[in-house]
């Protein structure tokens, strides 16, 4: 979940407004998003680390009808049964094709509509998408911030009540790789409600349930204990689109006290929302944010309500509001240059290669911040020219000509006669853009060739096609800041 320049730009101006209370009691944060890392006593060097291009091997989910498919694997082992989220019986009545994805029934996309069709509804009205199989966690305790500030990057005690991060789990290596990507949000009375991928929660327990365990172990002491509360079976739903704003608010008890023209991207609030007979909701936690590139929110709902709050929200019409699968939501995700763990990240990218730096705050910046890794991006924050190590690989985007690209084409050297092509990276992420009518691609290149308006080529299918680098997003976002968006 993550991206670009103008992104980077926003959160770093909303990580400034972060670190100070918020103006009223309930307003928070949460969106899309990443990362993770780990911590040693001396550097690595970068012979130590793994192979410069490499991307994950996972089980693919193929499709015959649905090439895209092939992304949504999970990293959960295929024995596994399936789970499924709390809209599974709503996405079969409105002909969903289901696919596995993170060890969960996803859909992929509905009956009469293309992911071209819904990609496009997306951006011009609004789509709902079930997130329900995200990991929803809460962490409680004198000592949470402390403790997250261990595992990950984030300036957690000085992040303001009801505001969010983007951030990263940082592997305990002390490698500075990403062990999943995640948003942190500051909720009432210092507690810290965590998202995570559904594909990374078997690892992700694991991690966390051992830190915890070596956190109160080292504290002793009662006032600095950590509790940590998985949300299993709470709904999780995204709605995205210029229209979503306008959806919610028709649908929020007491709009005289809920105006979410007055929630920034990144902040969130508690409300009720309008059911079917004039019931009202249980408190949802509404966050500003998503992971389309688009204006939106993303509502975490008791579970039992999550399929009352979606048909409320689809009650607004279809001519407003769609639902939405996992093929819109890969082709919106790219065109706004943000990641999709265990393609775009792994445990052997650090958060630097990523050119995901900018979610590490300034006073977290050095060699001993005290989180894992911290030594390692320390050192990777310092370019060679300056005494520092640099990095050797940097994510990019492309625009690739011909076929599309997709995970694992390998990215050389432009030909020339006499010369031999040159492996300089691979793409991690691939797709025709809707948006542009362009094929785009994410991918990792050696540092030196990662400038705007680079030429390479890209072997698709063993074949060279002419690519450029390209600034991401290759769509401008749309994130609401209080000022419409260009």
């Amino acid at each position: 979940m993550q991206s670009s320049r103008s992104t980077a730009t926003l959160w770093r101006s909303l990580w400034s407004a972060a670190r100070s209370p918020a103006h009223t009691t309930k307003r928070s944060a949460s969106s899309a998003l990443i990362a993770s890392s780990s911590q040693r006593s001396t550097p690595p060097s970068p012979s130590t680390r793994s192979a410069l291009f490499t991307i994950p091997t996972q089980t693919r989910a193929l499709s015959s009808t649905f090439r895209q498919t092939r992304r949504y694997a999970s990293t959960i082992s295929s024995s596994e049964p399936l789970q499924k989220t709390p809209l599974y019986d709503l996405h079969l009545s409105h002909g969903a094709k289901m696919v596995p994805f993170g060890g969960f029934h996803m859909p992929v996309q509905y009956s009469g509509l293309s992911v071209g069709q819904s990609h496009h509804f997306t951006r011009e009205h609004a789509s709902l998408f079930d997130v329900s199989h995200m990991v929803q966690r809460h962490f409680s305790g004198p000592g949470a911030a402390a403790f997250l500030q261990r595992i990950t990057p984030s300036d957690c005690e000085g992040l303001g009540e009801h505001r969010s991060t983007l951030s990263a789990l940082m592997t305990a290596d002390g490698l500075g790789g990403i062990s999943d990507d995640t948003i942190i949000t500051k909720l009432p009375s210092g507690n810290f409600y965590v998202v995570t991928n559904a594909g990374c929660r078997e690892k992700d327990n694991e991690y966390l349930d051992s830190e915890v365990s070596k956190w109160n172990s080292e504290k002793g002491h009662e006032d600095l204990q950590v509790k940590e509360d998985r949300w299993d079976g709470k709904g999780l739903i995204a709605l995205q689109g210029p229209e979503s704003e306008a959806v919610l608010q028709g649908l929020l008890n007491d709009t005289e006290l809920v105006d979410l023209k007055k929630l920034l991207f990144g902040q969130s609030l508690y409300a009720t929302i309008k059911l079917s007979g004039g019931k009202a909701s249980s408190p949802v936690l509404i966050s500003r944010g998503g992971y389309t590139g688009e204006d939106g929110f993303e509502i975490s709902i008791e579970g039992e309500e999550t399929v009352a709050v979606t048909e409320a929200i689809l009650s607004a019409g279809p001519e407003k509001v769609q639902l939405a699968g996992l093929g819109a939501r890969d082709s919106l995700r790219l065109e706004a240059g943000m990641c999709l763990y265990g393609h775009d990240l792994n445990d052997s990218i650090t958060p630097v290669e990523a050119g995901l730096s900018w979610i590490i705050p300034k006073e977290r910046r050095s060699a001993d911040a005290g989180y894992y890794g911290a030594e390692v991006i320390a050192e990777q924050l310092l370019p060679k020219s300056k005494g520092g190590a640099g990095v050797e690989r940097r994510r990019v985007g492309l625009i690739v000509e011909g076929a599309p690209a997709r995970e694992g084409a390998e990215i050389v050297s432009r030909a020339e006669e006499g010369k031999e092509a040159t492996k300089l990276g691979v793409v991690t992420s691939g797709c025709p853009s809707p948006s542009l009518g362009k094929n785009i691609a994410m991918g990792y290149v050696k540092d030196g060739f990662h400038k705007a308006g680079t030429e390479v080529d890209v072997l698709v299918r063993g074949r060279p096609r002419k690519a450029v680098i390209t600034k991401m997003p290759f769509v401008p976002t749309k994130y609401w800041k209080g000022i419409a968006p260009a």
